[in-house]
């Protein structure tokens, strides 16, 4: 794959920017938009994907935090997607995979947000399938073929470290850029070989296709993959009250997927369109922290003290630069000042 220009993608992300501010005022392309009353305005995305999230939205367990707030939740493709919409100033709080995340705060204009939490590890839900009967029965066997990822995205870094571990150079295979459910429609047609991808496409893949391999073994063999979200810098400096409920309503959310396991299905299946029992078998792919190790030193740490997730953002930075995909990985320091971790303990009470 050839060298990206840091300032031509910057550029492309600008420009794209105002697209993702008409998505999110009118619910179209990135998804439909959904806000319940109040005065002051709190603009989240989220991703269709089965997560705490769901949870918080289905529950409204925001807007019971913050009942003179307006609370409009966006739905959103692709990281890219939400590092466009924060570069237009149209979120406040997002779900952002931990890829997109190290690009965002890479480069001499980073995107002005910072990670506040975690919402997921990736595990079984984000895999590399190959089509049966193409004769793909491992990653080596990729040379050649057509291969599809949402470029920029946590699974686009998993196909490239997995690429790596058997050998192959993203150049060895044909890599097409592709939204989740484009993946689905080339898979269909036959136009592609093999994509890696998350839930719900993956499973639909799964059906006709052999995994070779999934984000938990990548992350066991040591490039770990988060679902976060982040917060914009004008919230912090303007509401961060709004952060610290938001916090709340997350953590509710987690201990909520252990404590009340099927109402977690029925709010899934009921904002995914899915039965229970395939929301069922979605959470079970995932991997979910409760609010403590959320906050543990394996994970995102305290306030002053962060935790490994620093070290695994700045890596997948240094691994993005090595593939080509960054002009230059942030160093750790900058890495730091993109957490923000004021007052994360007193919300976990």
């Amino acid at each position: 794959m050839s060298p990206v220009s840091h300032g031509a993608s910057r550029r492309l992300l600008l420009a794209g920017a105002l697209a993702a501010v008409s998505a999110a005022v009118t619910g179209c392309s990135s998804g439909e938009a959904t806000a319940s009353g109040g005065s002051r305005r709190l603009r989240i995305g989220y991703f269709a994907f089965p997560s705490g999230d769901l949870l918080v939205k289905n529950r409204k367990l925001l807007e019971k935090e913050l009942p003179d707030y307006r609370v409009t939740w966006i739905k959103f493709d692709s990281g890219a997607a939400v590092n466009q919409a924060f570069l237009g100033k149209s979120l406040d709080i997002a779900a952002l995979g931990s890829s997109p995340f190290a690009r965002g705060i890479s480069g001499g204009s980073p995107i002005p947000y910072k990670v506040a939490w975690v919402l997921d590890v990736a595990g079984e839900n984000e895999a590399l399938v190959a089509r049966k009967g193409s004769g793909i029965v491992n990653v080596a066997g990729l040379r050649g073929r057509t291969v599809a990822t949402p470029f920029a995205s946590t699974s686009h870094y998993s196909l490239l470290a997995a690429l790596r571990t058997a050998g192959l150079k993203p150049s060895d295979v044909k890599l097409v850029d592709l939204q989740p459910q484009a993946v689905l429609a080339a898979w269909q047609r036959g136009d592609i070989d093999a994509a890696y991808v998350w839930l719900p496409t993956l499973d639909e893949l799964r059906r006709t296709g052999i995994q070779l391999t999934s984000s938990k073994e990548i992350g066991a063999a040591g490039k770990p993959t988060l679902d976060l979200a982040v917060v914009s810098d004008d919230l912090i400096a303007r509401d961060p009250h709004a952060i610290s409920s938001w916090r709340k309503a997350q953590a509710r959310a987690l201990r909520l997927l252990r404590s009340d396991p099927d109402g977690s299905v029925a709010a899934v299946a009921a904002e995914l369109g899915i039965s229970a029992a395939d929301a069922r078998a979605q959470l079970r792919q995932g991997v979910f922290l409760t609010p403590e190790q959320v906050a543990s030193p394996d994970w995102l740490g305290t306030d002053g003290r962060p935790g490994k997730l620093l070290g695994y953002v700045t890596d997948t930075a240094r691994f993005l630069a090595e593939q080509r995909q960054l002009d230059a990985a942030p160093a750790e320091d900058t890495v730091r000042k993109a957490f923000y971790l004021k007052g994360l303990s007193d919300d976990l009470k």
